[in-house]
């Protein structure tokens, strides 16, 4: 399998994994309770090493421009992976939750821009806690703290994730140039908040 063809796929398969993650949290009615187990998600794609789009760009610095250019089929992997997600589901007896996503929607795509972008630098801020927090810390328990603490704050403080709206967006069917630009500012916010911690430790 060459290098670009399973770069997408195990992006389509972080996709995934983060649908599944907001298949939960769109079926309960306790948001700390879809916050935790929201978290599956990022566990997963941890675990086995799949391409998350929001978790690859925080290291876009420390790599070269050959890794610049696999966040673009990472991310179209992960657009893939959340929306067939999505598809299947609405042919199933869950198909009901896409009425809180379409909810969930319309209060995200009526939101600013400036909004919008704030709300993804710390999303992406969190997630750089968590992602790295497992890749580097010597401690076990510490590692899956990393991944639970900062997956769950972001959700709780309402911050904005590009993967994970690309889920909501196809569950509830919201998919116009609107939400399209929603997405692309999504996507930059969350790149810019996962920047800041790893160009703090370039200062010497």
């Amino acid at each position: 399998m060459g290098n670009g063809l399973k770069t997408f796929l195990y992006g389509v398969a972080a996709g995934i994994c983060i649908a599944i993650g907001g298949t939960v949290f769109l079926s309960v009615e306790n948001k700390v309770i879809g916050a935790l187990f929201f978290t599956v998600g990022l566990f997963t794609i941890c675990t086995f090493g799949l391409n998350l789009f929001t978790g690859k760009v925080c290291y876009l610095f420390e790599n070269d421009r050959r890794y610049a250019l696999q966040l673009i089929p990472i991310w179209l992997g992960n657009l893939a992976g959340t929306w067939l997600t999505a598809m299947l589901l609405q042919q199933t007896r869950i198909a009901g939750i896409s009425a809180r996503a379409a909810e969930m929607c319309e209060s995200k795509l009526n939101d600013s821009l400036l909004s919008i972008f704030i709300l993804s630098v710390f999303c992406n801020f969190l997630i750089f806690i968590a992602v790295d927090g497992f890749r580097n810390n010597p401690h076990e328990v510490g590692k899956y703290l990393a991944l639970f603490f900062g997956v769950m704050v972001f959700i709780l403080c309402g911050f904005e994730h590009c993967v994970a709206n690309m889920f909501y967006i196809s569950m509830a069917g919201a998919w116009s140039g609107r939400a399209l630009l929603f997405l692309l500012v999504n996507t930059a916010g969350n790149a810019a908040g996962g920047w800041i911690l790893p160009l703090l430790r370039k200062i010497k």
